[in-house]
């Protein structure tokens, strides 16, 4: 589905930061088929992806000094960043990274939530983020994984006006809404996860087909954290990249 605008609260864009980014360009280019841009050394070599010339997501170098692993990010749309940072840490969030203007394509903060999750806001210049969404290769869903969703999502929903859906069939799920629709989840992290694993925004790309994906990634040096399996809106595994950035790929049997 092409996109040429989001709402405000609406998860619009998703980038990776790399501890070794010429490794994580040339395996994403190689598994999703994407055309990459560098767009120079003036922006730090972050890297454009597209599909047929629409952006589809990025990938930059981890900034100097940030000890953290390389990790996927999803930003989400807002008014202003300045405003909806000030409204992060008012209840009870914090600043990673203060707002700043992104060369003209828009002025971006990174928050962490109460629970310690990173996100990020983009408040759109001459960006609005993902031009493609939902179809094969690109960005189809953002899901917040979490211990306590119920502790945690109160800030997203005033922050951003989302309600909460819940489901508990065939699982525990939360769909978060905006205006009446879905867009993005929420899972509760339990006894099948990491211990210690932190909360984080998970990253799902729409593929043709899971299971010839999976032995895409491990054919180009990828590992593969959850083996293809069926959920109800279709066949998901979770993968990582060389250089540590975790994600879930997902072959869509009925829209999000």
């Amino acid at each position: 589905m092409d996109v040429t605008k989001y709402a405000p609260g609406t998860p619009s864009w998703v980038d990776v930061s790399s501890t070794n980014l010429s490794a994580t360009v040339e395996f994403l280019r190689e598994l999703f088929g994407w055309g990459a841009t560098d767009m120079g050394e003036e922006a730090g070599h972050y890297t454009m992806f597209d599909v047929g010339g629409k952006n589809v997501a990025a990938a930059g170098p981890k900034m100097p000094g940030d000890p953290s692993p390389s990790a996927w990010t999803t930003y989400i749309t807002v008014t202003s960043a300045d405003d909806t940072t000030a409204q992060a840490k008012a209840g009870g969030g914090s600043a990673l990274v203060e707002p700043m203007d992104v060369m003209g394509a828009g002025r971006m903060a990174i928050l962490a939530d109460p629970s310690g999750g990173v996100f990020a806001i983009w408040e759109p210049g001459t960006s609005i983020g993902a031009q493609l969404v939902n179809e094969p290769n690109s960005l189809c869903w953002n899901e917040l994984t979490v211990l306590d969703p119920d502790a945690v999502l109160p800030f997203y929903s005033d922050l951003f006006g989302w309600t909460v859906v819940k489901h508990e069939d065939p699982f525990p799920y939360r769909e978060l809404h905006l205006d009446g629709k879905p867009i993005g989840g929420c899972m509760q992290m339990d006894e099948n996860f990491p211990p210690g694993l932190p909360t984080h925004w998970m990253v799902y790309f729409a593929v043709a087909d899971c299971d010839a994906t999976v032995d895409r990634v491990k054919a180009l040096g990828g590992t593969v954290h959850v083996d293809p399996m069926d959920i109800p809106v279709g066949r998901m595994a979770v993968i990582q990249e060389p250089s540590g950035a975790v994600c879930a790929v997902l072959k869509l049997e009925r829209p999000m």
